[in-house]
This record gives C-alpha cells, sequence and structure tokens, in this order.
C-alpha cells in the first residue's frame, strides 16, 4: 500500500486527535480544593433520578476525597468541571444519568472507608476505569 500525501496526512491528524482525546481522558488528577464541602451536592430526595440517590449521599459524606478524582467519563475537559465532585453538584448534577461517574464515586467511597490514602485510590480508579 503506498502512502500518498493526502492518506499520510489522514493517518497523522488520527493520531494526532486519539492521542488529544486520551490525554483527555487520562489527564492528571485535581488537587483537592481547600474548604471543598459537599453543599453543591443535591440530597437523594432532590434528584430527578432517584436510581443515583445513594451514590449522592455516598459522595456528600467524602467531598474532599472525590475533589481530587479526575473524572474518566470524558467531561473532565468541560470548562466548567474540577473534578470528579464537579459531577455531583447542581441541580442538575450530570452523574445522575453517567454510570462512569457513578462508578467511579462508588469504589472511591469504598476505598476511602478501607483507609486507602488519596494516591492510593486515584491508583485504583485509573486501573480500573483507564488513566
Amino acid at each position: 500500500m503506498t502512502f500518498t500525501r493526502r492518506r499520510l496526512l489522514v493517518v497523522v491528524l488520527i493520531s494526532f486527535w486519539t492521542r488529544a482525546r486520551l490525554r483527555a481522558l487520562t489527564g492528571p488528577h485535581p488537587e483537592p480544593r481547600p474548604g471543598i464541602t459537599a453543599a453543591r451536592v443535591p440530597a437523594a430526595a432532590d434528584l430527578t433520578h432517584k436510581g443515583a440517590g445513594r451514590v449522592f449521599d455516598q459522595v456528600r459524606q467524602i467531598p474532599r476525597m472525590v475533589d481530587g478524582i479526575r473524572c474518566h467519563c470524558g467531561c473532565a475537559e468541560a470548562p466548567d468541571n474540577y473534578s470528579l465532585l464537579s459531577c455531583f453538584e447542581g441541580p442538575a448534577a450530570m452523574a445522575q444519568h453517567c454510570l462512569v461517574c457513578q462508578g467511579q464515586a462508588r469504589a472511591v467511597f469504598r476505598l476511602s472507608r478501607e483507609g486507602k490514602s488519596l494516591a492510593e485510590i486515584r491508583a485504583a480508579i485509573d486501573e480500573e476505569f483507564g488513566g
């Protein structure tokens, strides 16, 4: 198969796009913000998707830990998204419908209850969700 300039350009562009997309999903974890609270995380009763209530309750118990985790669902590149905690904030919190956000939060909750450090939790999240 011979590469024309056009084919080579397409291959190079796809390669760059793929790497950029992968970086978007696997960037560094944020540092938890000083004084962060769960004040913006809705209570289970306030959610439109009631099935997510338990994980929202879990996140409200460990906001600082969740604030130190990068979301791996792809939303981390949104300008108003700082951390996984961002996915759980506000009345229209996107984590109500995102199984990746919910899965990460459940894992963070479980691992924190097991006494794991933030560094250990980050490594486990990256292993399970890609990082």
